[in-house]
């Protein structure tokens, strides 16, 4: 057991003001988080705590995430898209989130009720680390390039460039934060308000 996973369970992630407040989002599910976290310590999976929500690891992997969010709590697999899912409970959380599935639950029964799915899932998950499979990422070059995006590039180089040298994750999520505004000016207005951390090579959701 990992001390800083207590320390989550009674005031919440910290990221943001109601950590420590009735209103965390953690204490919406207090009974679901015990009882997943009881069923993920008795497997082989090492509990840790990274991006200030217990993490579960297998020989330094990343294996899973445990969250609360507002309406359930989720359990995300890293490589959830390796998995078999035979039972079909997996959940891609949106279209564009390639690797990563989850499982959510609302109350202590469901998760009583998927015990051994959970548990075998985590044991698959395990075993696509042992044997080294990675996820197939699409290409940045298969993203959507906003009309706008390219407008900026043609007349500023540097900014080109400096866009060309974040790493293709960071790419692809500035990408997808520009793509996804329906309407041109708010397009351009999110490329403008996010130039300064392209230029210091900063992802979208670095905290810095």
């Amino acid at each position: 057991m990992n001390p800083g996973v207590d320390n989550y369970l009674a005031v919440g992630c910290g990221r943001c003001p109601l950590g420590g407040t009735p209103e965390c989002k953690v204490h919406n599910w207090p009974d679901v988080l015990v009882k997943l976290r009881a069923i993920l310590l008795e497997t082989d999976l090492t509990e840790e705590v990274k991006w200030s929500v217990p993490c579960y690891t297998f020989d330094g992997k990343n294996i899973l995430l445990m969250s609360a969010l507002k309406k359930y709590v989720v359990l995300g697999f890293f490589k959830g898209v390796l998995l078999k899912d035979p039972h079909g409970v997996l959940i891609q959380s949106t279209p564009n989130m390639q690797a990563e599935r989850q499982l959510r639950f609302t109350t202590v029964q469901q998760v009583v009720e998927l015990e051994s799915v959970i548990k075998a899932y985590v044991q698959e998950a395990i075993e696509v680390e042992k044997t080294g499979l990675e996820v197939e990422y699409k290409k940045t070059s298969e993203f959507n390039m906003p009309d706008e995006l390219q407008t900026i590039f043609d007349e500023d180089p540097a900014f080109r460039e400096a866009f060309e040298a974040l790493t293709p994750g960071r790419q692809r999520g500035y990408l997808l934060h520009f793509s996804k505004a329906k309407q041109s000016k708010t397009r351009t207005s999110r490329i403008e308000k996010c130039m300064p951390q392209i230029f210091e090579g900063i992802g979208l959701h670095d905290r810095y």
